[in-house]
């Protein structure tokens, strides 16, 4: 099982994704698109390095707007996995 990063390791790792937020437990971000097809796009995109990583993002669709929260659950909060994840995620965009 993935380790818990600590508070200061968890502000370190996110200076290094700085489109992303911390909020508690979890690490998100908001992206908006021109359009409720371009944002689909996006979602697709995300299911191949989320499986191969075998680290899935929670997402929430609202028409042109996602929002991809990270979390590793079975640890109880943020992990390497999930900045791991953030970065191949906005590496996408």
């Amino acid at each position: 099982m993935a380790e818990v990063l600590n508070e200061t390791q968890v502000q370190e790792r996110a200076a290094q994704v700085p489109d992303w937020k911390v909020e508690g437990k979890q690490l998100k971000q908001v992206i908006k698109f021109k359009d409720f097809v371009a944002a689909m796009d996006f979602v697709n995109k995300l299911v191949e390095p989320a499986e191969a990583a075998g680290h899935h993002p929670d997402i929430a669709i609202s028409y042109n707007k996602v929002t991809i929260s990270l979390t590793t659950h079975d640890a109880g909060g943020l992990t390497e996995k999930d900045f791991a994840m953030a970065k191949q995620i906005s590496s996408l965009k």
